[in-house]
């Protein structure tokens, strides 16, 4: 079976597209499944690359359907944020009839955007935390009178920590919120939450399963920033499992399942929580390409769980295949895959 590994990307999550994307590749088992990279440059070409995730000779889109894309059984984007994680790829895929690993298009869509993400929450009873949107600059007394201070501004459709600021002050609030309109037309900003930063990891389809949680650890009292996630894993102690009582981390994996569930995901995604002093918790977003890096949390807390990361990579590419027959009406697909 020909597995497409599709990173890269024109978002400002490219390098980690690429991190995540040779993790996947290192661990997937050769004897079942012949990679194929292709890469995908900042400027949406696309490339048939080499094992070492080398970028040769590029071609555009349409003449990679026929040239890249028509080689391979199932697709497996790597593609965080823009252009690959909101649901766009997935359409393609969708159109093409060709399986594909994560969430669909309407749950990638949700996902991504946190605005529809946190509004569809709190139509159902979760909680988030107090936010604004804006695609705008706001007032700095207007959103601090509302939210206090310090707050987090952050661009609605953007992941990995990109363009995330805790402003305590004017002069942080209005460099935070320029540098959140650098990437994203709409912005949020949302009250602090003093407590711990817990994640789970979810997978499956109609009935999907949750991981053991795990916390985030930022040391010296900072944030979960992009150079903490991927470049310094100094920065940051992950605990995995959390340290919870067994009622809170059945607590936390129901909520993580509801949210899945609520904002129309499937395959794979990872639920990130706040949870106050009082042990409150607070959904904070949900990524449905979560990173895949050696630091990643997604599979670090399936390994915990009981599902090695080979194993881990191979049940992605059953529940692909399995909602590509469901989505034909057909108990074996045509295609021949399994």
């Amino acid at each position: 079976m020909k597995i497409g590994v599709i990173f890269g990307g024109k978002s400002a999550e490219h390098e980690v597209s690429i991190l995540s994307a040779r993790s996947v590749i290192n661990v997937i088992d050769k004897n079942k499944f012949e990679i194929i990279p292709i890469g995908i440059t900042r400027d949406g070409l696309w490339c048939h690359c080499d094992n070492d995730l080398n970028f040769g000779k590029c071609v555009t889109f349409l003449e990679a359907c026929s040239s890249i894309l028509s080689k391979i059984d199932i697709a497996f984007p790597v593609l965080h944020g823009p252009f690959g994680e909101d649901g766009t790829i997935q359409g393609f895929f969708e159109i093409a009839s060709i399986p594909y690993v994560g969430a669909g298009v309407l749950g990638s869509a949700i996902g991504l955007d946190k605005d529809v993400t946190k509004r569809l929450l709190v139509e159902s009873g979760i909680l988030v935390a107090e936010y604004l949107v804006f695609d705008k600059p706001p007032n700095y007394k207007d959103v601090t009178n509302y939210l206090g201070s310090p707050c987090i501004i952050k661009s609605s459709n953007m992941g990995s920590s990109i363009c995330l600021t805790k402003a305590w002050n004017e002069i942080e609030f209005y460099e935070g919120v320029e540098l959140a309109f650098e990437y994203d037309k709409k912005i949020i900003i949302e009250k602090n939450i003093c407590g711990r930063e817990l994640e789970c990891s979810i997978l499956g389809l109609r009935d999907p399963i949750a991981s053991l949680p795990g916390e985030i650890a930022i040391k010296d009292g900072g944030m979960y920033t992009y150079e903490a996630k991927y470049l310094n894993e100094e920065m940051v102690e992950l605990i995995i499992p959390a340290i919870l009582s067994k009622a809170k981390v059945a607590e936390v994996q129901s909520l993580a399942l509801k949210t899945f569930k609520i904002l129309c995901c499937d395959g794979m995604a990872r639920v990130d929580f706040f949870m106050d002093y009082e042990e409150k918790l607070y959904v904070n977003e949900i990524n449905t390409i979560p990173g895949f890096t050696e630091m990643s949390m997604y599979p670090k807390l399936w390994q915990i769980s009981g599902i090695s990361y080979t194993r881990l990579i191979e049940h992605l590419i059953e529940i692909a295949i399995k909602r590509f027959q469901q989505s034909l009406g057909l108990k074996n697909s045509t295609r021949n895959l399994v």
